[in-house]
Parts: C-alpha cells; structure tokens; sequence
C-alpha cells in the first residue's frame, strides 16, 4: 500500500486530489488541515514529521495574487521557505514530495508555449514566492514531482469559472480581459494527471493543464454559453482593469513532457462544461 499525507484537503485542488487517493485501492492517506500543518507558522512546520509516509501531496499554498503584492513576505513564507523545510523533511524521510507551482513564474513575454526548463522571470510577488519554493524544492535534494499549472476552476471553492456562471447570469453586460492567453485547469483533471505522473515515477518538473488555450474572454464566452446566459460580454484590455499584481500577457504551457507519458490532454471547453454539469 501506498501511505499519502495530503496537505490542505479542503481547498479547490486538495478536495480534487482526497477523490483520486480515495479512488485508488492501493493508498490509504491522511489529511492535515491547516489546524495540524500551518505553513505560515515556522514552529508547525518545524513538527512536520513524514516518517512512514511514501508521498506528502501539497495542495497547501498563498494563493491570493493580489494580495500578495503588499504581503510578500508571508506569500514567501508560505511557498517559499516553508515548501523548503517540506522538502527537507521528505528528503530525510525518504517520501517523495508533491507540490503545485504556476505559470506565474514566467515573464509572460512569450510567443510559444514554455517548456519546463524555460527560464523563469516572475512579474508579481505571488510569481516570486512560488519561484522561492522551486528552488527550495531543487536544493533539498528530495524525490519530487513538481507540476506547474495554470488558470484552475472546479465545480466547488471561489475560481474564475463558478464567478462567471453566476455573473453571467445575474448581469446583462460585463467587460472581459481578452489581452491575457493562457491554459485553464480542471482541478479534478489537475489531480487526476499528477497522480496519473506520480504513478508512472515522473520526477522533476512537469506542467498540467486542460488542452488548448483561450484567453479570459474567451474563457467567460464559453461559460455563458454552456449555462445559457444571455448575457452581453465585451472584450476589453488589462489596462481597462488595472490590479495591484501584474499578470503576465502570454502565460501557455508546454505540455508536451506530460502528454508524452499519460497522453493528450483533454480540451478545455469540454472540462469546463463538465465541472459546470456537476457544480
């Protein structure tokens, strides 16, 4: 059997991947909420003990981009020095460490999809802060999987995906950022294709999203439609919503790492209709 600590059950992606540990017969796992592992406080890290545990799945993290920008340094606290000490804690127990990192760590100035090993360039602090912790993870010298995603929505938690369903169906006019492309991310096929990695002994870095790319435009069009939301939606640019965190314009992953082992992702439109059908 397989023994999985899963840090961080509860939230959007933690509550995806508690489904695929409980799918598998061959694990049996715990949950640490943030009442038993809080990764902003030093002194419950420096508890964190994994003996007796092959992986500790990190769903964990500050994931608030904005507001990262006046609290850097508990972003960095948070995903950097904290995902360090994980990691060295997995090291010295001999448990591979699993943890999420973003397409923020890239300078967004791309014309093609980044590859794993393009180099990194954050615009914002939450960029940086995840930056921290992929160093942190490199120099422990623990057994890991670190997957890199983008632009994650479920049927469940606060995402990009359930606020313009509600949007579009309570509003008649809204305005979308159409000068940002990326990829969005099912968390549910997030946790389903990292476990998919995990199994096949991928190590190293490694990026997860749906297939195809959009922009946010793009991305709420779809959503009304699928909900069938006669709602008006106007593209528009960056500047017309100016933020406290920069984000990147171009932020596409390569996936090409990952469909060489598990196979092609499955698109966007269709991921997003399904986590609507079951929201």
């Amino acid at each position: 059997m397989t023994r999985a600590l899963l840090l961080a059950p509860a939230g959007m992606v933690g509550r995806a991947f508690a489904s695929v540990l409980d799918a598998d017969a061959d694990v049996t796992w715990e949950g640490l909420d943030r009442t038993r592992l809080d990764l902003a406080d030093e002194a419950s890290v420096a508890r964190f003990d994994p003996a007796g545990v092959d992986v500790v799945v990190c769903c964990a993290a500050h994931t608030a981009v904005d507001a990262a920008e006046s609290e850097e340094a508990l972003a960095t606290r948070i995903n950097g020095a904290a995902v360090g000490a994980l990691a060295e804690r997995c090291a010295a127990a001999g448990a591979t460490l699993i943890h999420f990192s973003t397409d923020y760590v890239f300078d967004g100035q791309g014309t093609a999809p980044y590859p794993v090993d393009a180099p990194i360039a954050p615009l914002n602090a939450y960029g940086r802060s995840k930056a921290a912790g992929e160093r942190a993870i490199a120099a422990s010298g623990a057994d890991h999987l670190l997957v890199r995603t983008s632009w994650v929505y479920a049927p469940w938690g606060k995402n990009f995906v359930l606020t313009m369903a509600k949007l579009t169906q309570t509003k008649d006019a809204l305005k979308v950022v159409d000068d940002q492309r990326g990829r969005p991310t099912s968390a549910e096929h997030l946790a389903r294709t990292t476990w998919a990695l995990y199994r096949q002994s991928a190590r190293g870095t490694f990026h997860v999203t749906d297939g195809g790319e959009c922009t946010w435009y793009e991305l709420a069009s779809h959503v009304r439609d699928v909900v069938g939301a006669t709602c008006a939606i106007a593209p528009c640019t960056t500047a017309d919503f100016p933020t406290p965190a920069t984000r990147p314009s171009y932020s596409v992953l390569d996936l090409s790492r990952t469909e060489a082992l598990v196979g092609p992702m499955p698109p966007w439109r269709a991921n997003v209709r399904d986590a609507l059908s079951s929201s």
